[in-house]
């Protein structure tokens, strides 16, 4: 059995401590799951006008203590100010599309009457149950909406929570925890589990009903195995090498600046950051210079900083991947157009990077960047993008940019993404289903499935004899 341990939270701008906070041993997990499965019998017996008006009140606290929130966010995960506030705001819209829909699913309805049926006696029903209690290990870049996309259909239609915000972004799981109890969602069935990874495994270990991951092939992998055993309902979103193909049609000043955007934002550390680039032959000269020009106004600086754009990567050990795909490409014959290198300041920071004259033997292609670097190819034609595209292990999203939709779709309907965009990029819709194909996970989050993923179907058979 194991001891608690302090876990050491660090300031990724500024490499101090900002505290340290207890972390759960296996006896506190095995408490904690217990709680929660006493507690989610009572929970599914409330009436649901009472868990929505706990959501309601959810979203008001998100707005009045959103500046703090943010805050908090920039601290621990170096997230720039103006962009953490954007995530808690945003946050808002998803959770008034679960409390707009959920109700419709758990309602049950006739699929055939009786006066419908072949004898005029037989009735056929469908109804929605919750699965019981869910793991929900959550991600530390959006800790925000990759929380919600999960607890709050999960609470919503009846379920309890086990939810494991990432060690990185543990301050913020804390204060996501003390928001749902302000707003009446009871502490028995949401309850958080502090850890590193020891702390997931430890979870895992308990006959959870569902398992929904945010996070790293590797992890995510290594979950599958182990939930795979039991036959729980099981959610991966995992990697990505999200691609983006520039056609010679386009306005190139507004295709750069958006897929700049698309490629930096959040420091290149969100799930769909557009992590490579193809570029029509006949404009590549062009777009490069305006992406360039775009990547150099970007600041880079203090996450406090309202002016601030990039700031540093959370993860120190990130850099060693992104100097090694530079330094992997540059042998292999690309162009340091922009960057290269870590920054020589205090904190995890890495220069914005731009590499150039890439192709697919390079890792900047083929491998997840997530920070602030990007390849950027020439292509003769839509035929080569599209195959240059599907050339990945992953399948997240993908993105063309093009004045004729009729040509952005001829390419997006051909490329294996859950998601794909035409003229923007980096975008998630509460409405629309949030999917990986390949190695880039399973299951849904979001959308109509996002909340059925939380319920299992009864299909009643009803027979009046009399």
């Amino acid at each position: 059995m194991s001891e608690p341990r302090k876990m050491r939270i660090i300031n990724p701008a500024t490499e101090e401590l900002i505290t340290e906070i207890e972390t759960d041993d296996s006896r506190s997990i095995i408490e904690k799951y217990n709680l929660a499965m006493s507690a989610q019998l009572e929970w599914e017996r409330v009436d649901l006008a009472e868990r929505e008006a706990g959501f309601r009140r959810f979203k008001e606290l998100l707005i009045e203590k959103r500046d703090l929130l943010a805050r908090t966010l920039a601290e621990e995960v170096g997230k720039p100010i103006k962009q953490a506030r954007s995530e808690i705001t945003a946050t808002v819209g998803r959770v008034d599309y679960f409390l707009h829909n959920v109700r419709r699913f758990l309602g049950g309805e006739t699929i055939q009457p009786r006066d419908a049926s072949d004898d005029g006696r037989t009735e056929e029903r469908l109804s929605y149950d919750p699965l019981g209690v869910v793991a929900n290990i959550s991600a530390w870049n959006y800790p925000y909406f990759v929380g919600v996309n999960v607890f709050c259909p999960a609470l919503l239609t009846g379920n309890a929570v086990l939810y494991k915000p990432s060690e990185i972004s543990a301050l913020t799981g804390l204060s996501i925890a003390e928001l749902l109890y302000e707003s009446g969602i009871p502490d028995d069935v949401f309850i958080p589990i502090i850890g590193d990874a020891f702390a997931g495994q430890e979870l895992l270990k308990w006959p959870v009903s569902g398992v929904f991951f945010t996070g790293s092939y590797r992890t995510g992998r290594a979950i599958a195995d182990i939930v795979s055993r039991r036959f729980a309902r099981l959610q991966l979103e995992l990697g990505g090498k999200d691609p983006v193909y520039i056609c010679d049609d386009v306005n190139i000043q507004q295709a750069a600046t958006i897929a700049a955007d698309g490629a930096f934002y959040n420091t290149g550390q969100s799930c769909c950051s557009v992590e490579r680039i193809y570029v029509h032959g006949g404009i590549y000269d062009r777009f490069v210079e305006a992406f360039l020009n775009e990547v150099k106004s970007f600041k880079v600086g203090d996450p406090l900083d309202e002016e601030t754009y990039i700031g540093p990567v959370a993860r120190e050990g990130q850099i060693k991947i992104l100097e090694a795909q530079v330094q992997d490409a540059l042998s292999q014959g690309a162009r340091l157009a922009l960057g290269g290198k870590r920054m020589d300041r205090k904190g995890y920071y890495f220069e914005p990077t731009v590499l150039l004259d890439v192709d697919h033997n390079m890792s900047v292609m083929r491998e997840e960047s997530f920070g602030p670097i990007i390849g950027i190819m020439r292509v003769k034609d839509d035929r080569q993008a599209l195959q240059l595209m599907n050339d990945t292990r992953y399948g997240l999203t993908a993105g063309v940019f093009s004045n004729t939709e009729e040509r952005a779709h001829a390419i997006l309907g051909k490329v294996n993404a859950g998601s794909v965009y035409w003229n923007c990029c980096d975008r998630v819709s509460p409405r629309l289903p949030w999917s990986g194909r390949n190695d880039s996970g399973v299951g849904v989050t979001l959308g109509a499935d996002g909340i059925r993923a939380f319920l299992r179907p009864r299909a009643w058979h009803l027979r009046n004899l009399s």
